[in-house]
């Protein structure tokens, strides 16, 4: 997502957010990933800048049928990781990391708490090497019973300066190829960070990597935003493939906010056509608890 101060589309980016054998694998692999990253990487604020932590409570003190195994004197945490759609960055608003902790424990009977730790400007190799190394963030993320990612869309950022008539599929299959596989790496981290403990994972995708709505068409052009839109599928197909495939849940972004994407998404939008608004955020937590397994471990 781009800065509060973006003005150019050249300026774009999302700024908001098992034993030793295996992390080095990890980090090995994300140092090759990492060399398709683009020069902005140190922009982002440093992990957990901003982090928010809230405790809910059920109160009817009473457990539905769809609490499974945990019951309400044991609370389920709940940790937001990825870029500034998680962080709540231009909103003014409650992320939906918190607002999904609040519909949890309505829906579920259960007492919850958040943290949100969205880094913003962050792309995925930072998240990557984050939960690879040793550190108070990795711990943070360790204490998850269900955790929330957001992440992909600043790897994109070099393209936004390509012109949509020569930069088609051979163009940016390579950058999307490396997204997803950061995402698998990502989830497989997480899970490494507390191998005793099973966590309940939920990867979302995105409505657009760039600006979209109004403010999009206004500033960037009818065939910018079909391209836009082109390569968004593109992601979230990469996105989604490699959070199945490390056995995390994927969540559609999407279609809620564009539905085929001939649905106008300006409505959940903030003022810079690019993060989500309240109405944004509130949509994307309720599609994340739509997608929540009945069981959390």
């Amino acid at each position: 997502m781009p800065t509060p101060e973006r003005t150019l589309r050249a300026w774009h980016r999302r700024t908001g957010l098992k034993a030793a054998a295996v992390v080095a694998a990890l980090i090995a692999v994300a140092g090759v990933v990492a060399l398709s990253a683009h020069g902005h990487a140190d922009l982002g604020e440093s992990p957990g800048t901003g982090m928010a932590v809230k405790t809910t409570s059920n109160p009817s003190g009473t457990m539905t049928p769809t609490s499974a195994s945990r019951g309400v004197n044991r609370p389920v945490t709940v940790v937001g990781i990825g870029d500034s759609v998680t962080a709540g960055s231009n909103c003014d608003c409650e992320a939906f990391i918190g607002l999904y902790a609040t519909d949890l424990s309505s829906a579920r009977g259960l007492t919850t708490s958040s943290m949100n730790l969205g880094v913003g400007g962050w792309t995925s190799s930072q998240l990557l090497r984050s939960l690879t190394l040793p550190g108070s963030f990795r711990d943070q993320v360790a204490r998850a019973d269900v955790l929330l990612v957001t992440i992909g869309a600043n790897d994109l950022v070099p393209l936004e300066a390509r012109q949509p008539s020569d930069c088609g599929t051979a163009c940016y299959s390579l950058l999307v190829q490396s997204v997803g596989q950061n995402v698998g790496l990502i989830v497989a981290a997480a899970r490494a960070a507390q191998p005793d403990h099973p966590t309940t994972i939920l990867v979302t995708n995105y409505w657009n990597v760039f600006q979209d709505g109004d403010i999009g068409t206004a500033e960037n052009g009818e065939s910018f935003q079909r391209w836009s839109d082109m390569l968004t599928r593109a992601a979230n197909a990469q996105i989604c493939g490699a959070a199945l495939r490390a056995g995390a849940t994927c969540v559609d972004l999407y279609s809620p906010f564009k539905g085929d994407g001939s649905k106008d998404p300006t409505s959940r939008l903030a003022a810079d056509g690019d993060h989500p608004n309240a109405a944004g955020h509130q949509l994307i937590a309720s599609v994340l608890l739509a997608n929540t397994p009945l069981h959390i471990p």
